[in-house]
């Protein structure tokens, strides 16, 4: 008889959809549905801290749970449905995933065409600010904090020795390939 394990079918993000391949890192079992213990994991895979892992978990599975999770009550285990993800999507944000969470290219290279004066293809701090600040919509303080909040460890975790936070970063984040990234390099460190 054969294991129930090899009978599931595991979620699988939409070839285009950028914003569920985004999601779908911190879906460590693959099953479509990212738990705050598994957003954690996701967090210290790509070499995040204990305490700065642990923040983010509950700060984004406790903002975003209810919203993929149509019709359906209320939940203390806080999971996020990645197929809905395109559901929580954010006010005061670059406009770079559409409503259902596709990459708008041109919204992309808006960000550097309107913001990156001192690099062409990179991102300092102050510009940074300059971006966050243009992204802010009127009276959306929510929307506001996640923009901030994701730019911001954007720029702590992949800014290079300069402070820079370049374009293909960028773009890598959007599309979720960052994460593999950042977790393989923090498994070398870890690993020599």
């Amino acid at each position: 008889m054969a294991s129930s394990a090899s009978n599931e079918v595991k979620f699988v993000p939409e070839e285009d959809n950028f914003l569920q391949r985004h999601v779908a890192f911190f879906d460590r079992n693959k099953d479509g549905i990212v738990y705050p213990s598994e957003t954690y994991q996701g967090f210290r895979a790509i070499g995040c801290g204990y305490l700065l892992s642990a923040f983010a978990s509950l700060f984004i599975n406790m903002g975003l749970s209810s919203k993929t999770r149509p019709g359906k009550g209320f939940s203390f285990s806080f999971p996020i449905e990645v197929k809905n993800i395109h559901l929580a999507k954010h006010g005061s944000d670059s406009g770079v995933y559409d409503k259902d969470g596709r990459f708008v290219a041109s919204k992309f290279e808006e960000i550097f065409a309107k913001h990156s004066k001192t690099h062409p293809d990179a991102l300092t701090g102050e510009e940074l600010k300059q971006l966050l600040n243009a992204n802010k919509e009127p009276n959306d303080r929510k929307g506001a904090i996640a923009g901030y909040t994701e730019w911001k460890m954007l720029h702590f975790l992949c800014k290079d020795k300069n402070g820079l936070l370049h374009k293909e970063t960028v773009r890598a984040a959007y599309d979720g390939s960052l994460f593999e990234q950042l977790e393989k390099q923090t498994a070398s460190r870890k690993n020599p």
